[in-house]
């Protein structure tokens, strides 16, 4: 055993950094000239054309007629101009913005046209400049180059996109946070802590005969458990940021007529299903998003689940339980207006089987109308869920849903003020590398050598470049800027 991990020990000699390799592979890209239009499809006021690489300058000189000539502007300079055809006919009035290497968001020349934001207009403009000599830009192929180039690590790369498609202020803002490089900053702190260890430890078993100083096993692991603990701090908020990013998804069940159509109503602020007193209503499924408690919720109004021969109502049942078995969170509705049945129980029971991995609150509707619901009987049947009441009518206690709600996602998570995790990437990484840890502490309490603990540091550090892009492959990279649009 002792003898395999020498071996590996051996072999896992300090490398180059994966994110070197990556741009080595990809070092011929950085000599062509992309372009692509840069604001979402539809009519606007405003649309831009980006151009960007080494040629982004004599390609825009082509196609932009002004008073100046672009290359002889400073960088970050606004230029008045007109764009034209192939036959010098203007095709619109533009303002190009200048703005030269390696102070741009790519780390290459880059250029903007901004047009009027028809999509016409916009379509002839990048056809004009991709006749001047650019190439269409693949999907996230601008983030990519600036990570390339240095100019953002992988995790601030990613949080590009998490601002584009963020779906709440909270979730806009951990994006942002990440985009300025908090996480980055954690990890790499701890990067760096995890290499001067190894550091240390290699060297004094490398050059004995220099006379360094020895590092004490318990040092060692004394310093091992310090890192650990900030890895399982950042971990700690892994689900609270994914829920930010993701969402969650509410299924609204209970049997006909307890006022699940009215409680999504109430939530939403407006008439988005047809609530009527005929049991049954209800018999596709809705979906509606809403903020509740600053996370992205998207709410399914569900058919009331019973027995039923009406073949249109029973495809509704079914769907019901496919959104219960695909739910994070059940709002289960029982009215207060009347008992539990029989009715009730099968719904409880549907929850229970159906719904096993996802968190639960009973909500008990109609709080306006006289009690009639047997609290003790409620409490034995929910058990450990937990309940609130409500009034869809009157909006009484929908606010105390949506902070239980909240709290029952996010659990302690959500009240922690710090760098949260969105990515099941970076949440397996950390794990990785705390797992790697974990055996370098385990190799101490045995008392092995320290030479066997530099092979799980470098695993550890490994683990870790995977979140900033040190250590990443050029799969993974490609992987993740596939998710881009084109033109970002």
């Amino acid at each position: 055993m002792i003898g395999g991990r020498g071996m590996c020990h051996r072999r896992s000699a300090p490398m180059r950094s994966r994110r070197q390799e990556v741009t080595l592979v990809v070092q011929e890209m950085h000599f062509e000239t992309i372009a692509a239009i840069a604001t979402p499809p539809g009519e606007g006021a405003i649309g831009i054309v980006r151009i960007s690489g080494p040629e982004a300058l004599s390609v825009a000189e082509r196609v932009v007629r002004s008073k100046r000539r672009l290359s002889d502007v400073p960088s970050h300079t606004l230029v008045y101009g007109k764009v034209v055809d192939e036959h010098e006919r203007i095709l619109d009035d533009v303002l190009v913005g200048v703005m030269r290497a390696p102070r741009t968001y790519t780390g290459e020349d880059l250029i903007e046209i901004n047009c009027h934001g028809g999509p016409v207009i916009l379509q002839r403009v990048l056809e004009r400049v991709l006749q001047a000599g650019a190439r269409l830009a693949q999907p996230g192929e601008f983030t990519k180059r600036a990570f390339l180039n240095g100019k953002m690590d992988l995790a601030q790369a990613e949080a590009v996109i998490d601002m584009v498609r963020a779906k709440s202020p909270k979730g806009l803002e951990i994006a942002a946070l990440q985009l300025e490089g908090k996480l980055s900053e954690v990890v790499r702190t701890q990067r760096e802590a995890i290499l001067d260890l190894l550091t240390h430890i290699q060297a004094v078993i490398d050059y004995p005969e220099e006379g360094l100083v020895d590092i004490a096993p318990e040092e060692v692991g004394a310093r091992l458990a310090e890192i650990s603990k900030e890895l399982q701090r950042l971990l700690a908020g892994a689900d609270a940021g994914r829920i930010y990013r993701e969402g969650i998804r509410v299924a609204i069940v209970g049997k006909p007529n307890v006022g699940k159509s009215s409680l999504l109503n109430a939530i939403l602020q407006e008439d988005r299903a047809i609530v009527t007193p005929i049991a049954g209503t209800t018999r596709d499924l809705i979906e509606e998003r809403a903020l509740l408690g600053g996370i992205p919720f998207t709410l399914t109004d569900t058919a009331g689940i019973r027995v039923t021969d009406d073949p249109v109502e029973m495809i509704g049942v079914e769907r019901t339980r496919k959104a219960i078995e695909g739910a994070d969170l059940i709002f289960l509705v029982v009215s207060g207006a009347e008992p539990l049945d029989s009715d009730d129980e099968a719904v409880i029971q549907q929850v229970r089987e159906a719904g096993a991995a996802a968190r639960v609150l009973v909500v008990v509707n109609k709080a306006d109308l006289p009690p009639a619901l047997d609290r003790e009987g409620l409490a034995k049947a929910a058990g450990e869920w937990p309940c609130v009441w409500v009034s869809a009518v009157t909006g009484m206690g929908l606010d105390h849903l949506e902070e239980l709600a909240s709290k029952e996602v996010l659990g302690e998570a959500g009240a922690q003020d710090a760098i949260l995790l969105t990515r099941a990437r970076h949440k397996a990484a950390l794990e990785e590398a705390l797992a790697a840890l974990k055996e370098a502490q385990a190799t101490i309490t045995e008392g092995l050598p320290l030479d066997l603990v530099s092979v799980d540091l470098q695993a550890a550090l490994e683990a870790l470049g995977q979140v900033t892009g040190e250590s990443v492959s050029e799969e993974v990279v490609a992987r993740i800027f596939a998710q881009f649009c084109v033109g970002k």
